[in-house]
């Protein structure tokens, strides 16, 4: 006999309220699900997955009474589906119940994920006054261009002084004010900064028929230099490796001599062709010249940009986290300390400012020595820290130079660099400074400023004010940009797209620069949503603008130049709605030749309302449209997805999905499909049990910008994203909580990440 768990058997003995010859829920459940669901909704031969999920009470007893028990579908309706549906809800099926069977989440012990990693060595050796990287008040995006003209004697006189854009010159045509350039010999030289998109190798590509030197992050070594140029080539390249959403410093310099200069037959100056570009191949995108936005007239120091790869982080909760320790992950630590220990010993007078030849260098660099120890702690050291990882190094090491590479190592592989959360419940022991780095975190990726670690040693962290204050300040911070990009990239699935390829006889010109082209896009409309005035959350789903540059405009409409640069387009009023129809997204969830209404559906139900889907049991292979040649994409997919084993998750998928089957493969509306009008119509059930309907994407976009389910789905992404930790660990009402705050300040985006950090920035502080 099948012994019962503690908790059916719990149940089994309470009253039975509806009357004796009325089974309670526990009853039903025993006689008429157990057997394929097991006996605590563990699962069963029949069934191995746990019974667990998302849906409402009543949607449950809906299924229930429709679908179960399925050896005899509609035995098991009325009071009797809504009595077991409410055992099965309250015992094991709801989140709720799940915590309480598993116990309450806790505070994880974390190390630092990947990105975290590499931000915080990047402003711990980059963080010292010796080497501010503060940006001036006033910069402007371009590039300092200064232009000479020569006298054939070696004299320079300098004729232009600007700010450029871009640099993509044709000194013969399209160049204004190069009149002024009529000698044979010319120079010009570009200064700045230069923003990176993403994290990894950058080519950097300098097109011209004359001399030029390119420097990116090191103004001592050129990263290109065709200073002295032999033979036709015209493209020169060069590498290097770059951390998203940092400014690096940038340098290009241009000299045509003599050789570029001849003389026409009325003894009249003619210019051989003279052009130059500064472009960029980014990770995973397609090269082009560096965009305006991409580019600061300010000059930024040399910043550190470890190269060390790291084991991917974990991402199975449905975020990142640091949560797993391996062999792997331990030795690419304790190669990013080496990488970084022999950079600073290679930069150490100019990071520490300490000369070679200082007579005090000794007790200089230990001064330096400590401010870096306390600086990747995130905390003052005790005395007993101190001797450890500073001034014993110093008295073992055989001279001063070893030392420092003995205490970088030190530092780096400490736990206290590496790990920056306890493994504590809310209420136990914390301080200012504990308070100090989930701020920074939570909005960097990254280490304490210099004011936020004084705010935290001066008392200024106690408060919910201090706090909010200290988030207002560094929100406008390139790196909270930077994170926040981030997390519309996961949340939208789109972060890990490296290409979209497609039918090459359908889309002939959908290209690598095409797909590069609708990234850049999207992530201006994000940007520009999320640091707008109102950062309305519900303007992601329901704008109907694009950005668009010529290129984009010959697939989506808008009627541009062919050489336009991007600009807010609206291809035709009420055809598009937000993030939803965005054409990247649409290509990313679409096979090579057709939508697919499936992928569509999955993301906007996982992603955008949060509802739990399991895995299909089986490798599903879409039925090819060449052997149903009279079917739509709507019709093959209602036929291949019409098997009982599919229908409990195709019918909250497929109804969503179909709501875009206005978009083909890449994006395009379309009126018609295989001859067939577009049926866009969906539906979609509430946990309340309420179902809504949809005629099109856009009914869609309006329930979804007013939903509960997707405010909440929302603000657990984000949650996750910023705190890096299960919200349950919070209290249970902390979701509910926040996704009020969210509603009340009309869905507004950017103080939601400030009501998040503020939530948890002082939790387990002492007070």
């Amino acid at each position: 006999m099948v012994r019962l768990s503690i908790l059916v058997l719990a149940v089994l003995c309470l009253p039975n309220i509806a009357g004796a010859d009325e089974p309670a829920g526990a009853d039903i459940y025993q006689q008429k699900c157990a057997r394929c669901h097991g006996m605590s909704g563990e699962g069963a031969k029949a069934h191995p997955q746990p019974l667990v999920g998302n849906r409402s009470q009543a949607q449950l007893a809906k299924f229930i009474a429709k679908s179960m028990p399925e050896d005899k579908p509609g035995t098991c309706t009325g009071p009797e589906a809504e009595k077991v549906a409410a055992f099965i809800y309250g015992a094991f099926y709801s989140p709720a119940a799940q915590a309480r069977i598993k116990k309450s989440p806790r505070i994880e012990l974390a190390h630092l994920t990947v990105n975290e990693y590499r931000q915080a060595l990047a402003d711990l050796v980059g963080g010292f006054p010796s080497t501010k990287t503060t940006a001036p008040a006033r910069d402007e995006h371009g590039l300092r261009g200064e232009y000479f003209a020569k006298d054939g004697k070696g004299k320079r006189t300098r004729v232009i002084n600007r700010i450029d854009p871009i640099v993509r010159f044709d000194f013969g045509k399209t160049t204004p004010d190069f009149d002024k350039l009529k000698t044979p010999e010319i120079a010009a030289n570009w200064q700045g900064s230069v923003v990176a998109l993403d994290t990894g190798l950058y080519e950097f590509i300098v097109r011209t028929e004359h001399s030029t030197r390119l420097w990116v992050n090191d103004m001592k070594t050129p990263l290109i230099d065709a200073a002295v140029k032999s033979g036709s080539d015209t493209e020169f390249r060069g590498s290097i490796y770059l951390l998203s959403g940092r400014a690096y410093p940038v340098k290009l310099e241009f000299s045509r001599g003599s050789v570029g200069v001849r003389k026409d037959p009325k003894d009249k100056l003619a210019l051989e062709k003279t052009t130059i570009n500064l472009e960029w191949k980014p990770p995973q995108r397609a090269a082009e010249v560096i965009p305006q936005r991409n580019l600061l007239s300010s000059d930024s120091p040399t910043s550190f940009a470890p190269t060390t790869t790291l084991p991917p982080d974990d991402r199975s909760a449905g975020y990142e986290r640091g949560t797993a320790v391996s062999k792997e992950w331990v030795q690419a630590t304790t190669d990013g300390a080496i990488e970084t220990a022999t950079y600073v010993a290679n930069h150490l007078a100019e990071l520490s400012g300490v000369r070679n030849d200082a007579p005090k260098r000794k007790s200089q660099l230990q001064e330096y020595a400590g401010k870096f120890a306390e600086r990747a702690f995130r905390r003052p050291l005790t005395p007993k820290e101190k001797q450890l990882y500073v001034d014993r190094q110093f008295e073992v090491a055989k001279d001063d130079d070893q030392a420092v590479k003995r205490f970088v190592l030190l530092v780096l592989q400490s736990p206290r660099f590496l790990y920056r959360e306890p493994a504590d419940q809310p209420g136990a022991a914390g301080d200012a400074f504990d308070a100090a780095a989930r701020i920074s975190f939570g909005l960097w990726d990254s280490l304490p400023d210099e004011e936020l670690l004084k705010a935290a040693a001066t008392g200024q962290l106690k408060t919910r004010e201090h706090v909010v204050r200290e988030v207002q300040r560094m929100i406008a911070d390139r790196r909270a940009k930077t994170k926040m990009r981030g997390f519309f990239l996961q949340w939208l699935k789109v972060d890990q797209v490296a290409e979209l390829p497609k039918d090459a006889k359908l889309f002939p010109d959908f290209d690598a620069g095409v797909v590069s082209d609708l990234r850049t896009s999207l992530e201006l409309f994000l940007d520009e949503t999320m640091w707008s005035k109102t950062s309305d959350y519900r303007q992601l789903l329901l704008a109907d603008d694009l950005y668009l540059n010529g290129r984009l405009a010959k697939f989506y409409g808008g009627n541009l130049p062919a050489d336009a640069p991007f600009e807010k387009v609206t291809p035709k009023p009420g055809e598009r709605a937000g993030v939803l129809t965005h054409p990247y997204l649409l290509a990313n969830f679409s096979y090579s030749a057709t939508s697919s209404p499936i992928h569509r559906g999955v993301f906007i139900a996982r992603n955008i309302l949060g509802v739990s889907l399991r895995p299909p049991p089986d490798a599903f292979t879409p039925l090819a449209a060449d052997l149903h040649p009279k079917l739509n994409t709507r019709e093959r997919i209602a036929l291949q997805t019409g098997p009982k084993d599919c229908r409990s998750c195709h019918a909250v998928i497929n109804p969503l999905g179909f709501t875009l089957e206005h978009f083909d493969a890449i994006g395009r509306f379309r009126q018609e499909e295989n001859g067939k009008p577009i049926d866009a119509t969906g539906f979609f059930v509430t946990r309340s049990g309420d179902k809504t309907s949809f005629k099109d994407v856009h009914d869609l976009a309006r329930f979804l910008a007013g939903s509960d389910e997707a405010h909440e789905a929302f603000v657990a992404r984000l949650f996750h994203h910023i705190v890096r930790q299960p919200i349950l660990a919070y209290g249970p009402e902390k979701l509910t909580e926040l996704r009020r705050v969210f509603t009340d300040n009309h869905c507004d985006v950017r103080r939601l990440v400030i009501e998040i950090i503020a939530q948890v920035a002082l939790v387990g502080t002492a007070r």
